[in-house]
């Protein structure tokens, strides 16, 4: 393990983690020698450059062979308790993590510290640093707010750095908290800037010198994660301030985020062309909170604009089953603002993660985040001709402003435009259920599975159900798109930033968390090629009573692979006959209701007979209702 070496009933000599530092490093340098530029950079003959050997501190403290004084008390306030306190002033509710030395402070304190102690933040036990990011993830898609993320050293960090990078696209925002220590503890486990490491797929970071400058950091790092553009942000805490006695320092006063609004003259224009517009027309990507979702509906409604939801896309967005949310009653639109998306005539964009300048300081150009290639006759780069400003904030501006503006006559035609729009979307909506009914009747009865089905069989169990459909869903076939109703702010929480394999069973689980103390849970289909990445957060939706109901889409494949596999040697008149090997899950299967009932999760499956479906359903919304995560394994068709 990456931060864990006890090993019981050993109190001296070298550990594994100290041999291996010791030995095989040393052997793997005399083994590879220099060469290149290594090579043309030596003084002399080639060397083995030698790891030094532990110090009997590292030793002692590698084992947990430290004991603790048992006559006097260390710290009387320790400096850890003032950080618990000022994530409990910032409202993070969970903190994730994966057990090591380098925050034993502060975890010492958030399981021991307030009252009641680990609450605000509870802490999180994850089985690998990557599925504690995707945990903070599907949180905050969830919820709109951060949850904090302690990692260890340069070990930790290198574990998370995928996820990481998949938040900073997706701009997710979390509060990142790493260990260093850098005393008395293996050196390869630490650095003199350790957020170097994750630095080009952040937002900020900081290495506080003091007490006080942590408490300080903190409060920026999270007010930082929640200024558009929101990521991920960084604080790199040394055990030494953690351990520190704070005597009578006072905790800093928190100073909220200033978010970028549009100007008076801009609300005013906006509010005066929806206004005289015949036929508005609202287009709603993610807004940051359910406050801004409230706000857009209520701007809707006070001008009768038809809208476009990015619900069955994202979390955040437009009532999918609102009356005035489809095409409308015609589609010759003559005013159209975007929020947060696309918009004709306006668009309210907050600024791109690529406005964030001087991190990306190796130069590696991650795409997304430089400069957009643009088509040889394309309009210009997206986002061009948006006014750089949060949509969220900007709302309340256009509506006082629209308040002001509409006279008697044109509220009496806008009450008559929303009639029309909501009879038209209504019809809309039957015709198209009708036809995606009958396109998915193909393969109804069929075994494997069909992923129609899959879907359809359990939408009538849930859609009276507080729920949430955590996973994203292209793997899936996204039939959930027309068959299910999407009109919570959570309802759907979209892709992975980067498209990342291994995503989905840890954020479902972060937003099994944010479902567990507010009455509603968590639906994963989970691809099996997915599930193999971070298994490990089953266990901790297990251990920590999370209400998730896993479907498993086992299609015994990484099928997209499968698919490019067939259409290569296709296009080189080899045949498809092989293109199983290195892209598909058999000889042996892998069964993964023991799977889950190996990490304390009530599991049942493989399913094959698609009559079987709604009685496994019935059974599974049982358990995740009373608390529970449950897994069904459901053998079914590739797409």
């Amino acid at each position: 393990m990456g931060n864990s070496s006890y090993q019981p009933g050993k109190k001296s000599g070298l550990t594994r983690r100290a041999f291996l530092g010791t030995t095989a490093g040393a052997g793997a340098a005399t083994l590879l020698g220099h060469t290149g530029e290594a090579a043309a950079r030596q003084s002399g003959p080639a060397t083995t450059a030698a790891v030094p050997a532990p110090t009997s501190p590292q030793l002692d403290r590698d084992t947990g062979d430290v004991r603790p004084p048992t006559d006097i008390r260390a710290a009387q306030r320790p400096g850890s308790d003032l950080m618990v306190q000022v994530l409990k002033d910032l409202g993070i509710e969970y903190i994730a993590a994966n057990p090591a030395s380098s925050f034993e402070g502060l975890q010492e304190s958030i399981v021991n510290y307030g009252d009641p102690p680990n609450t605000m933040p509870e802490l999180i036990s994850a089985l690998h640093e990557e599925s504690a990011i995707d945990m903070a993830h599907g949180y905050a898609k969830s919820e709109g707010k951060p949850m904090a993320v302690m990692l260890h050293g340069t070990v930790g960090t290198l574990h998370a750095s995928m996820a990481i990078y998949q938040a900073y696209h997706n701009r997710i925002p979390m509060l990142l908290i790493i260990g260093r220590d850098d005393k008395f503890f293996l050196q390869q486990q630490s650095a003199d800037d350790i957020a170097g490491i994750v630095r080009a797929i952040t937002k900020w970071d900081t290495q506080p010198k003091t007490l006080e400058e942590s408490l300080l950091a903190i409060q920026r790092a999270y007010r930082e994660a929640m200024t558009p553009p929101r990521g991920p942000t960084v604080v790199v805490i040394d055990t030494e301030l953690q351990k520190e006695e704070a005597g009578d320092l006072a905790l800093p006063i928190y100073s909220p985020p200033i978010i970028a609004v549009i100007n008076a003259g801009q609300a005013r224009d906006i509010a005066r062309n929806l206004v005289n517009a015949s036929n508005p027309r609202i287009q709603v990507g993610s807004l940051r909170t359910p406050a801004g979702i409230a706000a857009a509906v209520e701007l809707a409604e006070l001008v009768g604009a038809s809208v476009r939801t990015g619900a069955t896309q994202m979390p955040m967005s437009f009532p999918q089953r609102h009356p005035q949310c489809g095409k409308g009653a015609t589609t010759r639109y003559d005013y159209t603002l975007g929020l947060e998306t696309d918009g004709a005539e306006a668009s309210i964009n907050g600024p791109h993660i690529r406005s964030i300048t001087d991190r990306d300081r190796t130069q590696i150009g991650f795409g997304g985040v430089r400069k957009p290639i643009v088509p040889p006759r394309g309009k210009g780069p997206p986002g061009a001709n948006d006014i750089v400003a949060d949509a969220e904030a900007s709302i309340p501006l256009i509506i006082e402003e629209v308040n002001r503006l509409l006279t008697k006559s044109q509220r009496n035609g806008i009450a008559d435009r929303i009639r029309q729009h909501a009879n038209a979307n209504h019809s809309a909506r039957i015709r198209n259920l009708e036809k995606a009914l009958e396109s998915k009747r193909k393969g109804w009865g069929g075994s494997p599975i069909s992923l129609a089905r899959l879907y359809a069989d359990l939408w009538p169990l849930i859609m009276n159900e507080d729920w949430c459909l955590a996973s994203p869903s292209v793997f899936s076939s996204r039939h959930h798109v027309q068959l299910w109703d999407h009109n919570k702010p959570y309802s759907y929480l979209g892709m992975h930033g980067a498209g990342g394999i291994g995503y989905c069973i840890g954020a479902c689980t972060g937003a099994a968390l944010a479902a567990r103390e507010r009455n509603r849970f968590v639906i994963n289909i989970q691809c099996d090629g997915d599930i193999n990445y971070a298994p490990g957060s089953l266990w901790t939706a297990a251990h920590h009573r999370l209400p998730m109901l896993t479907i498993m889409h086992n299609n015994r494949a990484w099928h997209q692979e499968v698919m490019y596999l067939h259409y290569m040697a296709g296009v080189r008149g080899r045949g498809t006959d092989r293109s199983h090997i290195g892209t598909t899950l058999r000889d042996p299967f892998i069964d993964y209701a023991k799977m889950a009932e190996s990490y304390g999760i009530e599991s049942e499956g493989p399913i094959s007979d698609p009559t079987k479906l709604v009685a496994a359903y019935e059974r599974g919304i049982a358990v995740v209702k009373a608390g529970r995560p449950y897994l069904i394994d459901v053998l079914t068709q590739p797409r």
